[in-house]
């Protein structure tokens, strides 16, 4: 099996790199039964909002994989134990699914459209008009902003989809003000994910499909790194970056083959 195989703990983006929307990527269900029956650490750590660390269990459960709950983190997580630590008991006005608003409700943080102290943007299915104009006037209005990550796409079984950094940029470009995002390649998610893990730097690689979050993370963290290509980087991509990621694969299949 491939080298990277003996490290110790595994930081693993989900999106591009485990599924396409509901379909499993080709070696993954190998993949995660070889780092459960090796007893290895590992974290699913996504940028994406959109789901708790349970919903995204069962996702996986749906697609014949059992990871417990505590296998994810994601970056509604670290966006509200960032606000929760930052402002205890402070309020924001949310664009995001219900991880996002369920991450902020259990770290004591409450709902306000009127005053906020923050308006906090994720992945939305509800993104509109009136949602992006009232998100703009808060932010005019003092509230300052957040995205949950930097991305602005993602990959799905139907081609790329926007995600958060390109739902946030309307609101940057109208406002002036630039978000501050909690999500990969922000340290402070990865410093949560190592403490989760147990594990030290030279035990740890991340495995991820953008260079400008998952390789950077990785890098900044100084951690081993694995770009795969089964997701929104292409090889002939990883020329236009000044750092390179560590290992370059076709996808996870690869890690698997004999």
């Amino acid at each position: 099996m491939h080298p990277i195989l003996s490290k110790e703990a595994f930081i693993c983006d989900m999106d591009g790199v485990i599924y396409h929307g509901n379909r499993l990527l080709p070696g993954v269900p190998e993949f995660v039964r070889f780092l459960q029956a090796s007893g290895k650490r590992y974290l699913f750590l996504t940028n994406s909002s959109e789901r708790s660390p349970k919903e995204l269990g069962q996702k996986l459960g749906r697609l014949g994989l059992d990871v417990p709950p505590e296998h994810f983190y994601t970056s509604a997580l670290a966006t509200a134990a960032f606000l929760a630590a930052q402002a205890p008991g402070c309020s924001v006005y949310a664009i995001g699914e219900a991880g996002l608003v369920h991450a902020l409700y259990e770290a004591g943080i409450t709902m306000n459209d009127v005053s906020p102290d923050y308006v906090v943007i994720g992945e939305a299915k509800s993104y509109t008009y009136d949602t992006i104009t009232k998100a703009i006037r808060l932010v005019l209005g003092g509230a300052r902003l957040i995205g949950t990550n930097p991305d602005t796409t993602g990959p799905t079984e139907a081609g790329l989809v926007p995600a958060c950094g390109a739902l946030v940029a309307p609101v940057e470009l109208a406002t002036g003000r630039k978000a501050y995002y909690l999500g990969k390649p922000n340290p402070l998610m990865m410093r949560s994910a190592m403490r989760r893990l147990g594990a030290n730097r030279e035990q740890t690689v991340i495995v991820g499909d953008r260079m400008d979050t998952d390789i950077l993370a990785g890098i900044e963290s100084d951690i081993d790194t694995v770009l795969v290509l089964t997701g929104v980087t292409a090889r002939e991509d990883i020329a236009r970056f000044p750092y390179r990621p560590g290992h370059v694969l076709s996808g996870i299949a690869e890690l698997m083959q004999e």
